[in-house]
């Protein structure tokens, strides 16, 4: 990895960093509804995998149902019914009843004292409810300390006078989420310099003998410790649809007919369950579960233990998975940008999710969408700019290649693709050469205007690269008007003497053919020459460090460059060597298009000894010869 990419992957993972951190903080706030909203049906898929559970059996509900009333005649029943009910669970030695209905206005005196005498006689407790500036019941406010958070009410509707004054008080409200399902029981209300405890708290306090000792981020009460999240609320962990707590309709009491040991020692938590009464929420098990089952649910937690553990503590892993996966994205996507890293990135997910349901099984109310709303941003941005650049630089690597191809042959391309050091040390080997030069070419471009002459020189190097390819040879440079074209490299083959010959006579024809095209003016002025030998020589690479060049030396090369002015003074179209002709063999018989003239010897200039050559003249000798 280059520094570049190290440098803008460092940089991704920490706007990563800082994205999660920033939604943890605010999850650790406990202030961000939006995520909240995508939790709640996150948590309800979990207590659907979790399935109902056996609630405890210390907690009972007395209905009064479409039964009782109808038995009493009237509804709401009357608080003379309503005593009777007490005094009867009183007898049977309940261990306290909590009543789930309020009585805000007064009743006729004579009811009002009937049901004063019997909660005196019982130890009971009543409900009294906060309305809160906040909607749909979410109660919780914001604070540096957890009493600070605690929810205020801005009016508090308790029980009427005679009521409040023999029985305990408890606040019944509870938190919904934006969907209507509660999540929360607020254990302490705020309403002025009052702070009213819980119906469920006040229940369980009661019910056990002891005073709750507020702590910080949680209560202490009946020897152990109830975890609460922000403000001192408990999360609901329900057992199941309406009915997983024991309910019992309240005509049973009234017909005479409940068995003491139904009610005996235990929480009898005393509620509406009417059809239409309207005191009903939605849960993942029910969409109508009745709000006094709320309550008893709440009861049962904090007598037995077995409700959701969401504290603080759970709240810091959720923050340092929200801080950790979003970094770990990025380093899987720089790591290998491809459907891989996004396949592992979404199998982490899973993972955490999985993770989340077996804590959820096991009362831990981890965050599903926490850490992965604060993955899937960085990971789909980063993925989708590293792929863009990519891209980019692949197209970029593919316009410098496409520009490098014209400066090497493609063959010698993708040898040095498969070989990068490919004649880095020098290769001696047999092979054809071939050199061709425009005659009189200087002379023209000293009258001929530049642009002409660059488009005569562009249209002779194409012919010449088209032929040299399709006879399987390589351009090893161009030269100016010229080219030197070698045989055997990059891979040396039986047949390239032969391919050679056959290059010397394509090109002859092609070049007759192209000068005949060529303004009179250009073309009467222009002529060729071609040398071709086969022999020894050294491939290499030469330069230095900025760049290389493949080229060939030796007595080979020297010759056939000499060969052009054989082939010149001669009035010849090529001159090629006895040897290249010999290794070409009998098979390679191109020549007999033209004249081929018997071997002789010759000098070459600058080397000593003669030289067997042949003559080759095209059938048109004189649109080729030498201007």
């Amino acid at each position: 990895m280059d520094a570049r990419r190290q440098s803008s992957t460092l940089l991704a993972m920490l706007l990563a960093i800082l994205w999660g951190g920033s939604l943890a903080w605010f999850h650790w706030r406990g202030d961000i509804s939006v995520l909240d909203r995508i939790e709640a049906p996150l948590t309800d898929l979990r207590f659907l995998v979790q399935g109902p559970r056996t609630a405890p059996g210390s907690v009972v509900i007395l209905a009064i149902d479409d039964e009782t009333v109808q038995l009493a005649g009237s509804y709401p029943l009357p608080r003379s019914v309503i005593a009777r009910l007490v005094e009867e669970l009183g007898r049977l030695e309940t261990k306290i009843v909590a009543i789930d209905l309020l009585f805000l206005d007064p009743d006729p005196r004579e009811m009002d004292q009937a049901l004063a005498t019997a909660l005196a006689e019982t130890r009971s407790i009543l409900a009294a409810a906060g309305i809160f500036d906040r909607p749909i019941q979410t109660v919780f406010s914001y604070g540096s300390s957890e009493l600070e958070r605690v929810p205020i009410a801005r009016n508090l509707y308790l029980p009427v006078t005679p009521l409040r004054q023999v029985a305990a008080i408890g606040a019944v409200n509870v938190a919904t989420d934006p969907s209507g399902v509660p999540r929360h029981v607020p254990l302490l209300v705020r309403a002025g310099d009052q702070l009213l405890p819980s119906f469920p708290l006040r229940a369980a306090s009661i019910a056990s003998g002891q005073n709750p000792v507020i702590e910080s981020h949680h209560i202490e009460l009946d020897g152990f410790s109830v975890r609460t999240d922000f403000g001192y609320s408990l999360p609901l962990r329900f057992y199941g649809p309406r009915g997983s707590i024991r309910t019992i309709s309240a005509t049973e009491i009234l017909k005479g007919e409940l068995k003491a040991e139904a009610v005996r020692g235990k929480i009898v938590v005393m509620g509406a369950t009417i059809t239409g009464g309207g005191d009903v929420f939605p849960t993942p098990f029910d969409p109508v579960l009745p709000g006094v089952e709320v309550m008893a649910t709440a009861i049962a937690h904090l007598t037995t233990g077995d409700g959701l553990i969401r504290d603080r503590r759970v709240r810091l892993v959720d923050v340092a998975i929200a801080v950790i996966l979003p970094a770990l994205a990025v380093l899987l996507l720089a790591w290998q940008r491809s459907t891989l890293s996004f396949a592992i990135i979404a199998v982490i997910a899973l993972v955490w999710v999985g993770l989340t349901i077996v804590a959820f099984t096991y009362g831990i109310w981890l965050s599903a969408t926490l850490p992965l709303a604060a993955t899937a941003p960085p990971a789909v941005l980063f993925g989708a700019v590293s792929l863009w650049l990519d891209r980019r630089r692949a197209e970029e690597l593919a316009r410098e290649s496409s520009t490098l191809r014209h400066f090497q042959p493609p063959s010698l391309t993708d040898r040095l693709k498969r070989d990068p050091d490919f004649l880095i040390k020098p290769l001696q080997q047999e092979a054809a050469l071939i050199f061709i030069d425009l005659s009189g070419f200087t002379g023209l471009s000293e009258t001929v205007d530049p642009g002409e002459i660059q488009e005569v020189l562009r249209e002779f190097h194409e012919l010449i690269d088209e032929e040299v390819v399709r006879c399987h040879g390589l351009v090893a440079s161009f030269m100016g008007d010229g080219a030197m074209i070698i045989f055997g490299l990059p891979e040396p083959d039986p047949q390239d003497a032969c391919h050679a010959v056959e290059a010397c006579v394509r090109l002859c024809s092609r070049t007759n053919a192209w000068l005949a095209t060529l303004p009179r003016s250009v073309s009467s002025r222009l002529g060729f020459k071609i040398g071709a030998h086969y022999g020894l020589i050294v491939a290499s690479r030469l330069g230095g460090d900025s760049h290389h060049h493949i080229t060939a030396t030796g007595d080979t090369v020297n010759v056939a460059s000499r060969l052009m002015e054989v082939a010149a003074h001669h009035q010849a179209d090529v001159a090629l060597s006895a040897d290249l002709f010999d290794a070409a063999g009998d098979a390679c018989s191109v020549f007999n298009t033209g004249f081929l003239d018997e071997a002789f010897q010759t000098s070459i200039r600058g080397r000593s000894g003669p030289l067997r050559i042949r003559l080759w003249r095209s059938a048109r000798p004189e649109t080729s010869r030498e201007a």
